[in-house]
């Protein structure tokens, strides 16, 4: 088990960097006590990973390059690792990888859907200062953030 969800988190670069830009890592690691991700995203990166995040190459390359027609070299690669992992939670931001994904039946979810699991179970309670620092950073957020986390 991974944090909170029963199921094998991987993720894109837009959630390490967006953590990473509003020293909340930390957080990350309490809402998912391990994730996966790919030496592709680990580059996108460009800083050495925390430990507990593990990095797992996909084992068809092919599916990489496939999706990464569609979509960004980081995505791709963790969607196709998605696609190879059972029971398999993504996490992805952007709306045209989130349709993919949904296209092809992973289960996803975003920055939003962490803060609200966090909120919900108690490891954030300021969310207006997460907000806050989300914004300064520049990261898109839907109009109605504060509705879909606090619901």
């Amino acid at each position: 088990m991974t944090g909170f969800y029963d199921k094998i988190v991987i993720s894109d670069t837009s959630c390490l960097i967006a953590f990473t830009n509003i020293n909340r890592l930390n957080l990350l690691q309490s809402l998912c006590s391990v994730i996966i991700t790919t030496p592709e995203v680990a580059a996108e990166y460009k800083s050495p990973l925390p430990r507990w995040v593990r990095i797992s190459v996909v084992k068809d390359e092919a599916k990489i390059r496939s999706i990464n027609t569609l979509l960004g070299l980081g995505e791709s690669s963790a969607i196709a690792l998605a696609l190879e992992t059972e029971n398999a939670l993504i996490i992805l931001d952007d709306k045209r990888d989130r349709s993919y994904a949904k296209n092809v039946g992973l289960n996803y979810t975003g920055i939003v859907g962490l803060l609200r699991l966090g909120y919900k179970k108690g490891l954030i309670p300021d969310i207006d200062s997460i907000m806050s620092d989300l914004y300064s950073i520049q990261f898109h957020l839907p109009g109605n953030v504060e509705d879909l986390i606090k619901k």
